[in-house]
């Protein structure tokens, strides 16, 4: 056998015994109360495993070194009675059995090492920084110190952290997301509020992905998710392939008597194949805007990224309730020149409480501006107070046009416009003028008038199609026994959002109301 033929031979053997060693000599370091965390991170060895004790308080701005190396050091709370499991999301009633890790200052309580790969946080407490200014846990650096991919650290994991604000103060943001290849689970992000400013639970810009963000509670008054909203510093960044996944998302209905910056909930300015599943989002208002809950719109911030893009989006088996409106899909930045948005799909999602009255805004479901491209809507049920569709951009004699719409098999409401363009009359006139070559058919529609719409809709009064429902009064959504959305839809399928599909995509069992 010639020498290349040994070394594909023996190749695998030799790293899966560097493995063995490696696991052979992985140490446990424990770091007592009052004890240097920092000296610890920095003697640890790829495979250690650096424990901190349970309800101790470890101070300082603490810096993952780069290691090199393929297998994680992890740091975590030893183990006490109580915590939860792998896959239980942590919550705020677990703190006193959590180590806590605390900024002295206005700095982030821990930060990555440009380059640092695979370091793991888990059953961890982090706690608002000094003034709630800046970030608690910055992964990768979102300014001109890291300019090129070789400096983004990668393969980092937080698993059942709590991490939160000042709950008089709050925070600017919970988690800086500029790193690659980032998994984020099980953790419980609160409290991230502040007055006159943005802020996020979680936001990244200057990072590369890919990115899994599952099973976390996240509250925060700006965007509680966020992608883009400042330029990057790595030439041609777009944050890209992200998961996003049985994430609960919410603004506490106390912040409504308060001062801090209300905006969305879920936001992308910069991203490319998005998929977004199986999560509840819940409250948003008009205050700092007009209480959109979903956000989608590219936005070359401060004029240095006109690479910006928002593309391949696919957001499905949702339910978005309690808002003052559904989604905005913008197609470019007006102000300063970026990239489309192209390829957005919602389908099969559950919005309902959208209403204007509760929760200020316009109360519609969807809101198109400046042409996004090739916009699928299939297969919703959606309760709203507004109207379906209002489109905007160009101008009165040649209006921005959207092209490759599709809308079809949903259930919505028509109220008082329906499909409306600035300057067009409701129905066909608009679809004719914003959405050319439109594909509007097969959906239930309470309400309207059948004559100015295409034909292939299915229009029934606003009682009648509250009937075709379990409870739709009380947000049971189900299709009633003998309802004539079932079975109306493409391929003989029913109308609307299929909420057994939705039930196990949020993690729960299908059969009975949803949440």
């Amino acid at each position: 056998m010639s020498l290349v033929g040994w070394r594909t031979v023996l190749a695998p053997a030799i790293a899966a015994l560097l493995l063995l060693y490696a696991s052979a000599i992985a140490q446990v370091i424990p770091v007592e109360h009052g004890a240097d965390l920092q000296r610890a991170l920095d003697q640890a060895r790829p495979g250690d495993t650096i424990l901190l004790r349970p309800g101790a308080v470890y101070a300082g701005n603490f810096v993952l070194p780069a290691k090199g190396g393929s297998t994680p050091i992890t740091i975590r709370t030893s183990e006490t009675p109580g915590q939860p499991r792998p896959g239980v999301r942590v919550r705020p009633s677990h703190a006193p059995g959590l180590a806590k890790i605390r900024s002295p200052n206005r700095q982030p309580a821990m930060r990555t090492a440009p380059g640092a790969t695979h370091w793991r946080l888990e059953l961890l407490e982090f706690l608002p920084t000094q003034d709630g200014v800046g970030d608690i846990i910055a992964l990768g650096d979102g300014g001109t110190a890291q300019r090129t991919l070789d400096q983004v650290p990668r393969h980092l994991v937080i698993d059942r952290c709590y991490i939160h604000g000042d709950t008089s103060v709050g925070q600017k943001r919970g988690i800086a997301l500029n790193s690659g290849a980032t998994t984020i689970t099980g953790s419980h992000v609160a409290d991230i509020k502040v007055r006159g400013q943005d802020s996020q639970a979680i936001a990244g810009w200057n990072g590369p992905g890919p990115y899994t963000i599952e099973n976390n509670y996240l509250e925060a008054a700006g965007e509680n998710f966020l992608l883009g909203g400042a330029d990057p510093s790595i030439e041609g960044l777009v944050p890209s392939d992200v998961i996003f996944r049985r994430n609960h998302l919410a603004k506490p209905l106390a912040w409504r008597e308060e001062k801090w910056q209300v905006k969305n909930l879920f936001e992308l300015k910069s991203a490319r194949r998005v998929l977004v599943e199986g999560n509840l989002m819940e409250y948003a208002w008009q205050q700092a805007q007009v209480g959109y809950a979903i956000v989608i719109t590219p936005r070359n911030q401060d004029g240095g990224a006109p690479w910006s893009t928002v593309e391949d989006v696919t957001f499905r088996r949702n339910i978005v309730r309690h808002a003052g409106g559904g989604m905005q899909i913008i197609g470019a930045d007006t102000i300063n020149p970026s990239g489309p948005t192209r390829r957005i799909e919602v389908t099969g999602n559950l919005f309902y409480d959208i209403d204007a009255g509760k929760w200020g805004g316009t109360g519609a479901f969807l809101l198109l501006g400046e042409a996004p491209s090739d916009v699928t809507i299939a297969n919703n049920t959606v309760r709203q107070s507004g109207n379906i569709v209002m489109a905007y951009g160009g101008t009165k004699a040649a209006p921005s046009r959207v092209t490759g719409f599709r809308f079809r098999d949903n259930l919505i409401l028509h109220n008082r416009y329906g499909v409306h363009g600035a300057d067009r009359a409701p129905g066909g006139d608009s679809l004719q003028a914003f959405f050319p070559g439109a594909e509007f058919t097969g959906n239930g529609i309470g309400g309207g008038q059948a004559r100015l719409y295409p034909g292939g809709n299915h229009f029934v009064d606003e009682r009648e199609f509250d009937r075709q429902f379990v409870d739709a009064a009380r947000g049971d959504f189900r299709l009633a026994t003998g309802s004539r959305f079932r079975s109306a839809g493409t391929g003989g399928r029913d109308l609307g959002a299929d909420l057994r599909a939705l039930a196990l995509a949020l993690g729960i069992r299908p059969g009975g109301p949803l949440p």
